[in-house]
């Protein structure tokens, strides 16, 4: 086999990869952080830790990997740069960890699989998303959606039997551990916090799609919001923690390795991936892959701390499996429909060309979300190419 031909058949599954292992890589925030918290740690502190960690890993790669392919800085993009460290870095982190704190980390990951659902809307709302009603793989992709959130709520509400796994074991004493401490929390409280910050995450990965038009680097981009992040999570968090020294101390513990952790993984890699898998297959294809990061932390979960798995959590992982490959299976569809129907001229050729150069350095293609462009945005590129 040539290298062509394994480009060719590795290049299309890439951005399926790259979801499947940033998912492996967030389900491990969840314990991490939940377990730093409880032993007291700001969730303002860590939200700034955490940025600031991901701008100075992320900082060299994007000055010299995007300094040919990095476009000039306008006030627009800035400005679009600030909403973006606004509604992610700062309201959705600050209201994430606050509300992991009123309840669990299985909770809270559990709550964050109404992201694709708000992710599709908003898409639907931006026209970044083509929904077509009496279309079969439109109403797969809504069903798709409408399934990956159900199955989240049965792994979450319904527990049922408990399953007799051979590498757990139940311990009643642990479980009414467990129930009492819960009692003190207030799970209302903190579910409302981690629904507000899903909103605003999801107009951050919409915002996100908008702004890879106008500024296709992925790496600065996504370097320049953890650095505009840190630097408003810091303002909130001097406010926050007026007058508390102690709450930005840090050593070599849980709290040290939450920071790296969530500063590494969960910023710099998982948004520089996002930020490609964004431009080369659109938003409701990243906020698809989700919901497959509460299944992860079940089945983690399971066998390193030998929790116990119930029948209900089992059906759920199934439905969101099952709604996962109904959103994928529409996406498909779409985005073959929209090939065919395309039938480009010979200067649209050109501007898909010239788009596709300007990305040369990604292993990904083509920018599915520009696909949604008006009309008179093609002429005007068409006329751009003639000399």
């Amino acid at each position: 086999m040539t290298m062509k031909a394994s480009a060719s058949i590795y290049k299309p599954a890439m951005p399926y990869m790259a979801m499947v292992f940033m998912r492996f890589g967030s389900a491990g925030l969840p314990i991490v952080a939940k377990y730093a918290l409880n032993k007291g740690m700001s969730q303002h502190v860590l939200v700034v830790y955490r940025f600031a960690i991901a701008t100075l890993v992320l900082a060299p790669f994007a000055i010299v990997f995007d300094r040919k392919v990095r476009p000039k800085m306008t006030l627009s993009v800035f400005v679009q740069i600030v909403l973006l460290s606004l509604l992610e870095p700062v309201i959705d982190q600050n209201l994430y960890y606050t509300g992991m704190k009123y309840t669990t980390a299985t909770v809270a990951t559990a709550l964050c699989n109404v992201l694709p659902a708000f992710v599709f809307l908003l898409a639907w709302v931006c026209r970044l998303e083509k929904v077509n009603m009496r279309k079969l793989h439109c109403q797969a992709k809504i069903l798709g959606t409408i399934g990956t959130i159900g199955g989240a709520m049965i792994m979450t509400i319904v527990n049922g039997p408990i399953l007799p796994l051979p590498w757990t074991k139940v311990n009643h004493q642990h479980q009414s551990t467990n129930i009492a401490a819960t009692t003190k929390e207030d799970p209302l409280k903190g579910a409302f916090m981690i629904l507000v910050g899903c909103v605003c995450w999801a107009c951050f990965v919409i915002l996100q799609a908008i702004t890879l038009k106008s500024y296709p680097a992925e790496l600065s981009l996504t370097t320049l919001i953890c650095l505009m992040g840190t630097i408003e999570g810091a303002i909130v968090a001097l406010v926050m923690e007026k007058g508390n020294a102690a709450a930005w101390s840090i050593h070599w513990d849980s709290k040290l390795l939450a920071a790296v952790y969530s500063g590494i993984i969960c910023s710099g890699v998982a948004y520089y991936v996002g930020a490609m898998v964004i431009q080369a297959k659109g938003p409701v294809f990243f906020a698809a892959f989700n919901p497959l990061t509460m299944v992860i932390v079940a089945i983690m979960s399971s066998f390193i701390f030998s929790e116990i798995m119930y029948l209900g959590r089992v059906i759920g992982a199934i439905v969101i499996v099952l709604g996962l490959y109904l959103v994928l299976w529409g996406k498909s569809k779409d985005q073959l429909s929209s090939d065919s129907n395309a039938a480009p001229s010979s200067g649209e050729q050109m501007a898909a060309t010239s788009e596709t150069a300007g990305t040369s350095n990604q292993d990904f293609v083509l920018l599915d979300v520009s696909r949604v462009a008006a009309a008179d945005e093609s002429v005007e590129e068409n006329q751009k190419q003639i000399p």
